[in-house]
């Protein structure tokens, strides 16, 4: 009998596509739906930047572009990294990449072995086990829980270092609590990683202008900590530019020429036109970044307290990103009205998407089933109506 491979086989699909994929069944079926389930900012991407993309068409950028990208668009993340992270990086070691999840997919293949382990706080993002699994290595799961606000600390980091240890994956501001580390913190990992030799981390910074706190902070900023770190990032969140597909990787240029060959042999480099609309979205003014990143924190406000006026929801201020991470594990073993268990935090998603029409997505999928995630990225009308949705249903658990 016809069968999937076993690398397959290994792969969990994505929690946060699917809870998508059913709100738009339901949606599709007339019911009024609201989508807080997906990561992705619900403004349109800005005027001048279409404009770039416009113009690169009647410029025709209709052919291949280089494996690593054009190298005008490596120049100007050279320069955004030189301007606003103090990071001087070579355009040769920049890759850009069809969004920052190739980015993050390419550099796990391009350094993970078959027996290899990375170590991943909990919660993470739902893809970051999967492609560890799909290089044959073995994610190790730290537990940074919502008392210690999400952050795993360097005790509990150097407690998971084996001699098979070879990544770390660390995002910040994250997905899904929105907890930032800030620069002590991260340099006391950093002080980890410098003891361990041929130890990396692949620092996630997609999220780094979606930030309530001040100022980002990267990893790679501490001495002997360049060498070690591949910052990927990409033009999604502060741009809005989802569906665009660029990410890139900066990293040590050997790191890159073997991600480059990756690539090389499966994508090729991303999309032409998409390119030049970033390079024009990296060198022009920063405004509507400033801007989406405010409408945020307006948001963040609106939701942490909403969401601190439901009983039975534990929640915490999230620094950056645009996602809630309530603790909800008070609400398990209860059942609403027609008799609907909720057993675990994709228990309580389905509940509120079936009884409340509200898309959220299980804690289970980020590896913490204590807590399940809302992403505020739509409007304050949508923030309000949904909480109240959600605060009435779960008021008939019992």
């Amino acid at each position: 009998m016809a069968q999937l491979s076993d690398r397959l086989q290994r792969l969990a699909p994505s929690a946060t596509l699917a809870m998508s994929q059913k709100s738009s069944e339901m949606k599709a079926q007339g019911i009024d739906v609201i989508n807080m389930s997906v990561g992705e900012p619900d403004f349109n991407t800005p005027d001048h930047i279409k404009q770039a993309a416009k113009l690169a068409i009647d410029e025709n950028y209709s052919r291949y572009s280089p494996v690593p990208g054009y190298p005008d668009l490596r120049q100007a993340i050279a320069r955004k990294l030189e301007r606003e992270n103090h990071l001087h990086y070579q355009p040769s070691e920049i890759l850009v990449s069809n969004g920052a999840k190739q980015s993050v997919c390419n550099t796990v293949m391009a350094l993970i072995n078959p027996g290899d382990e990375v170590i991943i706080p909990a919660p993470y993002w739902v893809s970051y086990p999967q492609m560890v699994l799909l290089a044959g290595g073995n994610p190790v799961i730290v537990e940074a829980g919502f008392e210690q606000n999400f952050k795993m600390t360097p005790e509990q980091l150097e407690k998971a270092i084996t001699p098979k240890t070879r990544l770390i994956i660390l995002c910040s501001p994250s997905n899904p609590t929105g907890s930032v580390y800030n620069k002590a913190e991260l340099e006391g990992l950093a002080n980890v990683i410098k003891r361990h030799e041929d130890l990396y981390v692949l620092a996630d910074e997609i999220y780094e202008h979606i930030n309530y706190v001040g100022k980002h902070e990267s990893i790679a900023q501490f001495e002997g900590m360049k060498e070690r770190s591949i910052i990927v990032n990409g033009v999604s969140k502060a741009y809005a530019m989802t569906g665009w597909r660029i990410g890139y990787i900066a990293a040590p240029e050997w790191i890159v020429k073997g991600c480059n060959k990756l690539q090389g042999q499966y994508t090729s480099g991303p999309c032409s036109v998409s390119q030049k609309a970033a390079e024009f979205a990296y060198t022009s003014s920063q405004e509507c970044v400033e801007e989406m990143r405010k409408a945020f924190e307006r948001r963040r406000d609106l939701i942490v307290k909403l969401a601190k006026e439901i009983p039975g929801l534990e929640v915490n201020v999230p620094e950056g990103a645009f996602y809630l991470f309530p603790k909800c594990s008070s609400f398990y073993g209860k059942k609403g009205v027609d008799g609907y268990a909720v057993n675990n935090s994709t228990d309580l998603a389905l509940y509120l998407l079936e009884k409340g029409h509200v898309a959220t997505v299980g804690g289970d999928a980020f590896g913490d089933p204590d807590c399940f995630r809302m992403s505020y990225a739509t409007s304050d009308e949508n923030i309000v109506e949904a909480m109240s949705r959600i605060k009435e249903v779960l008021a008939q658990l019992k």
